[in-house]
């Protein structure tokens, strides 16, 4: 194709180590930046972002971002974004708001859907229709309780209201945004981009357009795309669509450098915490700004120091934070912040006393003295560029796309209008640092730069347990304020504001206006990586021959024995004192820092799944796995060789060290978790590999290692579980193993010669008692209660297994409930963040569930409300059609190279082979509407119901007796 007019090329440059080219463009006209990544990669990736620079907390963008997804001038229906979630064979779609730019990015491997996508959401960011009705749903709003009695409160209600109110209520949420707000005293990183609760409703629509007006516009917009799609064609569609109808603002947006204090501040503030017993919940952070983002040559420098002082045990500032009698572990805010303008970096503990802050603060100043006197070893910082060279290399995609992480890892650079392709080569600087390391005073001037920076915060965030409560009764105060002032005009535009989203939320639209795809654009056959059995020497493994670009990836599988519930209760304390303890007779300082000099890391996690045709019949597997470079996958077999055969259990310390770290991370999850947390526990009891999950990973857990981790203030009962460690280890080392080998097939030899020269055979001639838990399919009606000012419910039903007739019709129902009445219900009305169902044919049971939810029992009444929905309405062929669709989209996402070898190997473990998967697959596509009402009229029955929330203990209080009410 001939070159696109409108746009000019400003330079090319090949990537020889992604296997990318990367092209920068500019729209002559608007000045819109277009970087365009060509890859030989079928799974192609668009991104739009426009500069958003927030000057209050208000939450204007994020706000913005929600409203203008809910109907465009050529797509005028209220949720385009949604209904193409369900139209599409999409690997990927969202859309985000950071501090400074927003972002709508999507992926589609099916060429056809990926431009389907294009003009939606060219149309949804360039002509966006921005209802008022769509701005009072999604960002803030205020109707009475008792919706026609004006005599009754008022609240508010929004999605994004709610969402940040759950957000809000993670401490280390407040913990970052006090922090920013501090570090940044006059820039747009001052305020909560996502927007602050008590600031959302100070929001009016007509702010909201003028954002958009001035913010939403090509000149202020960067497009990213990745893939096979050839550029020319691209950019024709974005000119046809968009770019054609607008001139060039004369307007800049930019975020200016901040202004520096001229000495450190120190500040001290407060989070809700609703419990009892606030010790040992206060937050210390140290923070520093640095220089700007866009200078690579800064940017690695800067990571290459927090690196050093903070990646691992062997790392000074890291270890003297994990070892500190200060506080219980340190801070999830460790390390170097590089998406805004201006790095920051910063370090600090959590689980301590504000009295606490000086000393904090002088031992971080003091390790940093020590380290800018005495320097670090070499291999530490030669580990540290190796580090960087892998994270470099590794081809990604088992969370985001690959073309995705590509292009959100060179956002940040493109938004500050620095150099994104620089961002994407970092083979140059990396050689240019190697050099720099030789020197011996490198990391000790940047310490000493460290030293004497002034703008340097010291921010000490306690615990209040009347905080929330404070907080609430103010809003109430201001509520009712406005409600004595509302003359009856007002009241009644309240009520008729409410009836009409109401109606605007249950009217149809019409979706043909847009485009989609259909059955018959689904492949024929997944795509499943092929391995192969192998023996050499008499050393057996699998091998998976992908182009993972360099990288080997190993892994050790050990069948889980027989378990004494103790035993099942430490696995996950086990899986990581495995790889965090020491080995070989080394501390687990120098065990780290070799780990960092030869691998990509050693991790190690237990799996338990059912039988394909009996949940209550189960299997499970320990696995150690690791990866490395090709030229250090010698070293990298002997350490995992060295770990399994000699990891010290009597490092007592870090034993506790490891307990008191995983308490305080399973803490912090339950706001960001709570809707999985909640669905744990309400198929806790349905079968066996749920009931250990919900041991392990679910609210149990979080009970379980509080427990644990006071018991071990006596030092015997430190001593007992060291020995019991040790115990199960040995339980472990005389287990059946299984090898997994992952790179490109011309190293298979190497590998195998290396790895069967350095493990022995196991002697499995003896008897071994495989892994079995205990049968149970009961139900639960459990309330758990936490610090939270929103909800999250979960709704199970016990089904059936995957390989089950019914299994792949429960599937499709699951995304036929949410497409067709949850989202509408749950989210919409109801003001959920999120909501939804879905089968889990692994556990064989059904589940419902609802995030960041304002409502408690109501929600609850909804899933019910759905069911009868499927049961007694008229089914179109059109929502099957998607929700088949949507399904089949899960299943055929990709993941990189590793990780789908990685999975097919697994998953054929658990009896999930590629024949079963695929005739699984070819079952979801032959569903019919019949056998959802079948299904939903057979499985759906109220007594067999199992519930679980995880709410407020003031919520907790209003639930009728029937509800368990368990503090976490």
């Amino acid at each position: 194709m001939t070159r696109q007019p409108a746009f000019q090329l400003k330079r090319t440059e090949t990537i020889e180590s992604l296997g990318i080219d990367v092209q920068e463009y500019v729209h002559s006209r608007t000045g819109a930046l277009h970087y365009h990544i060509a890859a030989d990669n079928q799974e192609n990736v668009f991104l739009v972002a426009f500069r958003t620079v927030p000057e209050d907390n208000c939450g204007v963008a994020h706000i913005l971002e929600h409203t203008a997804l809910c109907g465009s001038a050529k797509y005028p229906v209220r949720d385009p974004f949604f209904m193409m979630s369900r139209r599409s064979l999409n690997t990927f779609m969202n859309a985000f708001t950071s501090s400074d730019w927003t972002a709508y990015p999507f992926a589609s491997q099916n060429r056809k859907d990926y431009f389907n996508l294009l003009d939606v959401y060219l149309d949804a960011t360039f002509f966006s229709r921005l209802d008022p009705l769509d701005f009072a749903q999604e960002g803030h709003r205020i109707e009475f309780s008792e919706p026609d009695n004006t005599d009754s409160p008022l609240v508010y209600k929004g999605v994004v209201y709610n969402e940040m109110k759950g957000a809000m209520s993670s401490p280390v949420s407040t913990l970052w945004q006090t922090l920013t707000r501090h570090l940044f005293p006059s820039t747009t990183y001052h305020y909560n981009s996502g927007g602050d609760p008590e600031a959302i409703p100070d929001l009016t629509y007509e702010q909201l357009l003028h954002f958009y007006k001035t913010h939403y516009h090509p000149s202020n917009a960067v497009f990213m795309t990745f893939g096979d799609i050839p550029v020319e064609e691209l950019q024709q569609r974005i000119e046809d669509q968009a770019l054609v109808n607008f001139d060039k603002l004369s307007d800049e947006i930019t975020v200016e450098d901040e202004k520096r204090y001229f000495s450190p501040i120190k500040v001290e503030e407060a989070y809700a915490l609703d419990e009892d017993d606030c010790s040992a919940k206060t937050h210390h952070v140290l923070a520093w700004l640095l220089g700007p983002s866009i200078d690579l040559e800064q940017q690695l420098k800067a990571h290459l120091l927090s690196r050093v002082l903070l990646d691992n045990s062997s790392s000074p500032l890291r270890y003297a934070l994990e070892s500190t009698d200060l506080g219980a572990s340190p801070s999830p805010l460790c390390g170097l912040e590089d998406s805004n303008r201006e790095m920051a970096l910063m370090c600090g503990i959590e689980g301590s006393e504000p009295e606490n802050a000086v000393e904090f603060e002088q031992l971080v100043l003091d390790t940093l003295a020590n380290v800018a006197e005495n320097g670090v070893p070499q291999e530490h910082l030669e580990a540290a560029l190796h580090q960087l060279e892998l994270s470099q290399r590794e081809i990604s995609g088992d969370g985001y796309p690959y073309g995705m992480s590509l292009i959100l890892a060179s956002l940040s650079s493109a938004i500050h209008r620095g150099d994104p392709i620089a961002l994407l080569n970092l083979d140059p600087v990396l050689a240019k640092l190697r050099e720099a390391i030789k020197d011996p005073d490198f990391i000790p001037a940047m310490v000493r730069e460290l030293l004497d920076n002034p703008h340097r915060v010291r921010l000490t965030l306690r615990p209040d347990a009347k905080l929330a409560e404070r907080r609430d009764a103010a809003e109430a105060a201001k509520l009712e304020a406005i409600r004595q002032q509302l003359d009856d005009t007002q009241k009644q535009a309240i009520i008729d504001q409410a009836k009409a989203l109401e109606q605007r939320q249950n009217q149809v639209d019409d979706e043909s206006v847009l485009p989609k795809v259909t059955i018959t654009d689904v492949p024929a056959k997944m795509h499943i990586p092929q391995g192969s059995e192998n023996l050499f020497k008499g050393f057996h493994y699998h091998f998976y021959p992908q182009g993972t670009n360099g990288l080997v990836y190993q892994q050790v599988i050990m069948d889980l024995p027989a378990l004494s519930e103790a035993e099942r209760q430490m696995l996950p304390l086990y899986s990581n004192c495995l790889t965090e303890l020491g080995c070989d007779g080394m501390s687990y300082q120098d065990t780290q820092a070799l780990q960092s000099q030869v691998c990509g890391g050693i991790h190690a996690y237990s799996s338990v799944r059912a039988d394909i045709n009996n949940e209550q019949q189960v299997s499970g597997y320990l696995t150690l796995s690791g990866k490395a470079l090709l030229d250090k996958q010698s070293q990298l077999t002997d350490l995992m060789y060295k770990t399994l055969a000699t990891v010290r259990f009597d490092e007592l310390s870090r034993i506790r060290e490891l307990v008191s770290q995983q308490r305080t991370r399973k803490e912090q999850s339950v706001t960001g978790q709570g809707h999985s947390l909640a669905i744990m526990a309400a198929v806790s009891q349905l079968s066996p590999a749920g009931q250990l999950a919900h041991n392990l990973r679910g609210l149990q857990s979080i009970r379980a290692i509080k427990t644990l981790d006071e018991a071990l203030r006596d030092e015997a009962n430190l001593k007992q579980l060291a020995a019991d460690l040790q115990q199960l280890h040995q339980k472990m080392l005389s287990a059946p193993r299984r090898f997994l080998i992952v790179t490109e097939a011309e190293h298979q030899q190497q590998l195998a010669e290396s790895m069967a020269a350095r493990w022995p055979s196991v002697d499995n001639k003896g008897e071994f008692e495989a892994l079995s838990l205990p049968s149970t399919r009961e139900a639960v009606q459990q309330a758990w209660t936490t610090s939270t000012q929103v909800n999250f419910c979960a709704k199970a039903y016990p089904t059936v297994p995957v390989e089950h007739p019914d299994a792949a019709a429960l599937t499709v129902l699951g995304d036929f409930l949410r497409n067709g009445f949850l989202h509408r219900v749950v989210r919409e009305q109801g003001g959920a963040y999120g909501g939804g169902a879905g089968q889990d044919s692994a556990d064989a049971v059904f589940r419902f569930f609802s995030y960041r939810d304002p409502r408690l029992t109501e929600t609850l009444d909804d899933f019910d409300a759905s069911i009868a929905w499927v049961l007694n309405s008229e089914l179109e062929p059109q929502q099957l059609e998607e929700a088949i669709l949507g399904i089949v989209s899960s299943i055929d996402k990709p993941g990189s190279p590793a990780g789908e070898a990685k999975q097919a190997y697994h998953s054929a473990l658990f009896g999930r082979t590629p024949e079963q998967r695929e005739g699984f697959r070819q079952r979801i596509l032959t569903v019919t509407l019949d056998d959802l009402k079948r299904v939903a009229g057979d499985y759906f029955k109220p007594e067999l119901a199992s519930v679980a929330v995880v709410t407020s203990p003031t919520a907790a209080a209003g639930l009728n007796d029937q509800f368990d009410i368990i503090a976490i």
